[in-house]
């Protein structure tokens, strides 16, 4: 009997979608681009939705190394301005992907443990604290940098990604997305009043009113960040003008009202920041330990954004080269981090790749533009800091739909498993719970004992364990990869379900003619610099 049955229908209604190696839909690609005037708006879209995690991560570190508003005015300036040269170095010499490179949280666990340790307790001047510690993580970071250089640039992680399949790639995708769940609403309900509507009006403008509103031009739903934004942040300025908040609890006070970030009046007009700005950075064995796990961190979670980054541009899978080139590049963006003084390493931003799905645009060009704008508020601090003031639960609430972009990217990887085998159900399924389960895990434990469940005399192992059983993209994919490696790897259709065959094709740089123009370097670089 035909599928249609007596209905007319055609015979391959049923039919499952067809498996896709680049994500249709997508409106520019990574190689193609929108007018200039959009572009820029793109770009500026984008410096948005990074400058949220670079407050976020300084207002964290700065106060507990001693830093005033002042110093952290200067911080964010500095993170700014380096995650501006990290991200054009990326998008011309790394992945090449429409990718942000921006500070990171998993750096959060090793700089607070430099931060608050008792080598600091002789020094009564707070000013002088913040210089001694950040020349420690300096320090920490400089060597950091050189391990994950040589993961890189030395072709280790080339040798993970070519037994790396879709199936050990989804929990690694999805996670990426939803480990970073505790940024998102729990923040919005700092100030619900505020976070709420922030949620609200990006759902509304990026989902609602395009469908409502017949348009040649995709407005609204490209550019609901920007809308979402300047419509909430006027609401909550009237708010706090309106006296809505005079008499709140302290909580309240910080998070809801405009006026309380402190980085405008501290911020400097015109700053230039560079390179040992803190004085010389100081080297420590344990704090180096700490933040190579935390640098080991932060090339799994950057996978996972590459990998998303390259599905919502609509490139190709990557090849493994690519994958080991861009994190070479991550050791230099990280040498950069120690060298100017930011507190925190970096990873390639998961907000920023979601905002490539919320957009469909995912040009290069775009994210290069995005990087001028962090170099350029960065030296006029005062521009800079008047956006950085941003009320963090409208930040939140752009969180909860762009993280939610990554994790659906994780999701669309599905379509090279085979989900009916039984080996596959338990590989993913145990994988993404063990990798939520054992970070929650460790992050309850630290926050009830004020130390993890790893407490022994050795500061930097303790710091090691909580850094990567933090993180759980890092978990999942550990779980997941060995799984996917030794479980019943022998059986010949394990290289079928577990979707291998999907990107053996991509495994060579030169294997497929669509992987050149995605992936290829600048000005014939290659020839210098061959993919293999």
């Amino acid at each position: 009997m035909a599928a249609g049955g007596g209905n007319g229908g055609k015979s391959d209604d049923f039919q499952p979608f067809p498996v896709k190696d680049q994500l249709p839909g997508v409106d520019f690609c990574v190689c193609t681009s929108p007018s200039w005037p959009e572009s820029i708006l793109h770009g500026f879209q984008h410096y948005l939705v990074m400058l949220g995690t670079t407050v976020i991560v300084s207002s964290t570190i700065v106060p507990l190394m001693g830093g005033g508003n002042k110093e952290k005015a200067e911080v964010i300036n500095t993170l700014l301005f380096v995650s501006g040269l990290n991200t054009l170095l990326q998008t011309f010499f790394g992945t090449r992907l429409p990718v942000v490179i921006g500070g990171s949280y998993v750096f959060i666990i090793p700089t607070v443990s430099i931060a608050l340790s008792s080598r600091y307790s002789f020094l009564t001047d707070p000013n002088e604290r913040f210089k001694e510690s950040m020349r420690d993580v300096q320090g920490a970071l400089i060597v950091a940098s050189f391990f994950t250089m040589t993961i890189g640039f030395f072709g280790f992680w080339r040798v993970f990604a070519r037994f790396f399949s879709p199936l050990a790639a989804v929990p690694l995708v999805i996670l990426t997305g939803l480990g970073l769940y505790s940024h998102g609403f729990p923040q919005l309900a700092r100030c619900i009043e505020v976070g709420l509507p922030a949620l609200i009006a990006v759902i509304f403008f990026s989902q609602y009113i395009p469908h409502l509103i017949k348009s040649n031009r995709a407005i609204f739903d490209r550019f609901a960040i920007l809308f979402s934004i300047v419509v909430i942040w006027v609401y909550a300025e009237i708010l706090t003008a309106a006296g809505a908040y005079d008499n709140s609890v302290s909580k309240a006070q910080f998070s809801c009202r405009t006026d309380r970030s402190g980085l405008t009046s501290a911020a400097s007009w015109i700053r230039v920041p560079y390179p040992l700005q803190w004085g010389r950075p100081s080297f420590h064995a344990g704090d180096a330990v700490s933040v190579i796990a935390a640098s080991f961190a932060a090339i799994i979670e950057s996978t996972g954004t590459f990998i998303a980054a390259s599905r919502y541009a609509s490139a190709t899978p990557i090849p493994p080269s690519v994958h080991s080139r861009g994190v070479g590049w991550l050791g230099v963006a990280i040498l950069l981090n120690g060298l100017f003084g930011t507190g925190t390493g970096s990873t390639a931003s998961v907000e920023n790749a979601g905002l490539l799905g919320l957009t469909r645009v995912g040009s290069r060009r775009v994210v290069q533009i995005s990087a001028l704008f962090m170099l350029f508020l960065s030296v006029f601090g005062k521009f800079g800091a008047i956006l950085a003031s941003i009320p963090l639960p409208i930040v939140a609430a752009l969180y909860c739909v762009l993280f939610a972009y990554v994790a659906s990217a994780g999701l669309g990887l599905l379509q090279f498993c085979n989900l009916n085998s039984f080996r596959t159900k338990f590989i993913l399924g145990f994988s993404l719970f063990i990798g939520l389960s054992i970070s929650q895990y460790f992050n309850e434990y630290l926050l009830v004992s004020g130390h993890g469940p790893v407490h022994t005399q050795s500061t930097w192992f303790n710091n090691v364990m909580q850094t990567i059983f933090s993180s759980p993209a890092t978990v999942a994919i550990m779980v997941a990869f060995f799984l996917d490696c030794t479980h019943s790897y022998w059986h010949d259709s394990v290289r079928l379900d577990n979707g291998s065959h999907w990107w053996e094709k991509f495994r060579s740089f030169n294997a497929d003619t669509r992987t050149e123009n995605f992936y290829s370097l600048p000005a014939n670089l290659n020839r210098f610099f061959p993919s293999f």
